[in-house]
């Protein structure tokens, strides 16, 4: 799969690469993303869009590369954690992406990797989730959140039970 970004896939220009999807992301979803934990609902929901519409990874893989580094950065604005290229990580062996984040010593994950998890998947590799068990260091049983059901016809149009 080629991927063609803006800047060079490398610790230095991971919060740039990430940066690309603040605007695109207002633009194309009306969505204001900020760098916060919370703000990976909204990610998650944009990615959950294309897996739901058949868009083919080959298709957005630049897009689905940067909104991985933007999930990274939430990790490295809000949880202390730092960009590494893969290659210098005990990761090296089983990830073939060129970079990875650093949680603590010895302790690494795949932003990049889960975002295209989470698009090949589907809700199984829930972006909030993935952030709260790396940095909260604790899995716990999870359901993605259920859309609200719309009413039937019958209440929307006459009301009652």
């Amino acid at each position: 799969m080629e991927v063609k970004l803006k800047f060079p896939p490398t610790p230095e220009y991971a919060d740039q690469l990430a940066e690309l999807m603040v605007p695109a992301a207002q633009k194309v979803s009306g969505i204001v993303l900020d760098y916060s934990p919370d703000s990976l609902t909204a990610v998650d929901g944009i990615i959950d869009k294309f897996h739901r519409d058949n868009v083919p990874a080959e298709r957005i893989a630049s897009t689905l590369f940067c909104f991985g580094c933007y999930v990274g950065e939430v990790f490295v604005r809000n949880a202390g954690a730092r960009w590494r290229p893969t290659e210098e990580t005990s990761m090296k062996d089983f990830c073939d992406l060129p970079l990875v984040l650093e949680l603590g010593p010895d302790r690494f994950c795949n932003p990049i990797g889960k975002v295209f998890k989470r698009h090949e998947n589907g809700e199984e590799d829930f972006l909030p989730y993935f952030y709260h068990v790396f940095t909260k260091g604790e899995a716990v049983p999870f359901a993605p959140p259920t859309p609200p059901q719309r009413p039937s016809l019958w209440r929307r149009l006459f009301g009652g039970a």
